[in-house]
C-alpha cells in the first residue's frame, strides 16, 4: 500500500503533466472543472482544479467539501500506478481498479490530454 504523500506526489505528476502541455491543447480540451481523487485504502480525498491555464495545486478535500465535477476512486497502488504509466488509465477503469464518474463529455476531454 502506498502511503498518502506518494499518492499526493503522483497525482502532482499527474496534474503537472497537463500544466506542462500546450497553452492551445489545454484551451481545446479543457474546461473549468473540479476534479477528485478518492483514496479509500488511505480514507483520503484530493482535490484539484483543471482549466485552460492547467492544474492546480493537489490537495486534501476537508470535511463538507461538495463532490467535485470530475470523481476518481482508485487504490493507493493504482494511483501510482497510473501516474507512472498514465496509458494504463483505460486499462485501470476497464479491468475495475478504477472507478470514474463525470460526463462522458468531461471524461472525453480528459482522456484526450493523458
Amino acid at each position: 500500500m502506498a502511503t498518502a504523500d506518494e499518492v499526493r506526489t503522483a497525482l502532482e505528476h499527474l496534474t503537472g503533466r497537463i500544466s506542462d502541455m500546450d497553452a492551445q491543447a489545454r484551451a481545446d480540451h479543457l474546461l473549468e472543472r473540479t476534479l477528485s481523487c478518492q483514496v479509500p485504502d488511505l480514507g483520503v480525498t484530493y482535490l484539484t482544479q483543471l482549466g485552460p491555464d492547467g492544474a492546480g495545486g493537489v490537495r486534501e478535500a476537508g470535511p463538507g467539501t461538495p463532490p467535485a465535477q470530475i470523481r476518481f476512486t482508485a487504490r493507493s497502488d493504482d494511483v501510482v500506478a497510473i501516474a507512472a504509466d498514465p496509458g494504463s488509465l483505460l486499462r485501470a477503469w476497464l479491468s475495475g481498479r478504477l472507478k470514474v464518474e463525470g460526463s462522458v463529455l468531461d471524461l472525453l476531454r480528459l482522456r484526450r490530454l493523458m
